[in-house]
């Protein structure tokens, strides 16, 4: 039985309902893991401090049992297995937008939000296969579900393509700047816990004989290891970033005739452009580390979100394909 376009756009809602659905569920199971951990975090230090009193007159096998007692962050399991269901789910209903348009599903607000998300749940992963991220995993589930929810007041009817969409740079130019966008928001995630980090980390110095509160900030790396991890996939998202404006350049030259012209979604890409290779020269060659560097990071992800967001539906240019009215 063959499906009719208007039949698979319905049931590509169905899908990114039941993937925000699952997103919830694995927001849920990371903050629940966040709360362990917390909890952890106590147990962990109790534990030095037995080890450190009374491991003196204790055999060497007790002082290593204690120490070998690593939390296993099950829920943290949880929320990752069920991100992945999600993101089988949300994979299906892009497909079927697709197939329903004869079309890649991203010529509008409305599916350039899902694939956007799409990219950014998969970058997430697929990291998680190189590095144990999943203290990220409540940011970037909570993230991915704001955005595709809210993806909801953008949707639009399958339309035919505008003219200067009719192109292979539409396929290149919308893929690399949503993938770019990806990476750019795991640095951005990086950099608010890098704050978070840094200020629990001078609070521990300047009360360091107070008694000790939950906080789940024991359990991920340092302030300094996660500025380290945000300006790499900031510096990985930035060459994305470089390459959408190239793509757009050619692809501005082969609809409209010229390379550059002051549109507003080109000033801002631009713009954010240069945020980020600001944010790259002043920590490699001026010595911008530490709050200053995160900050940076999180102005140029904020200046993302409104380039996607209010330029699209407010500033008028030729670049107005957000689909609303």
């Amino acid at each position: 039985m063959q499906l009719d376009p208007v039949t698979m756009d319905s049931f590509s809602v169905v899908l990114v309902w039941t993937a925000i659905s699952l997103y919830v569920l694995a927001f849920i199971a990371y903050a629940v893991d966040l709360a362990n951990r917390s909890q952890a975090s106590l147990a962990a230090k109790d534990a030095r401090q037995l080890v450190g009193v009374g491991a003196r007159a204790a055999s060497p096998a007790a002082s290593e049992t204690v120490v070998a007692a690593a939390p296993r962050y099950v829920w943290g399991r949880i929320g990752t297995s069920l991100t992945w269901l999600g993101f089988v789910f949300h994979l299906g209903a892009t497909l079927l937008r697709g197939l329903a348009a004869g079309r890649v599903p991203w010529s509008n607000m409305y599916e350039f939000a899902m694939t956007g998300t799409l990219l950014m749940t998969a970058v997430y992963l697929g990291v998680l296969f190189w590095k144990d991220l999943r203290f990220l995993g409540s940011f970037m589930t909570g993230l991915v579900t704001v955005l595709l929810g809210s993806s909801s007041l953008f949707y639009v009817q399958i339309t035919p393509l505008m003219d200067p969409l009719k192109s292979v740079w539409l396929v290149i130019h919308v893929f690399v700047a949503s993938l770019a966008t990806a990476f750019l928001a795991l640095a951005f995630a990086l950099s608010v816990l890098q704050l978070l980090q840094a200020r629990r980390e001078r609070m521990a110095v300047e009360a360091a004989e107070a008694p000790a509160r939950r906080s789940m900030l024991r359990t991920i790396p340092s302030a300094e290891a996660l500025e380290g991890l945000a300006y790499r996939f900031a510096i990985i998202g930035f060459i994305f970033w470089t390459f959408t404006l190239i793509a757009g350049a050619i692809w501005a030259n082969d609809a409209w005739g010229r390379y550059w012209g002051f549109d507003t979604k080109e000033v801002w890409t631009f713009i954010i452009w240069v945020l980020y290779a600001g944010y790259i020269h002043a920590r490699a060659t001026r010595g911008w580390r530490g709050t200053r560097s995160a900050w940076l990071s999180i102005v140029g992800f904020v200046a993302v979100i409104f380039n996607f967001t209010i330029v699209n539906m407010f500033f008028e240019g030729l670049h107005a394909y957000s689909g609303l009215s």
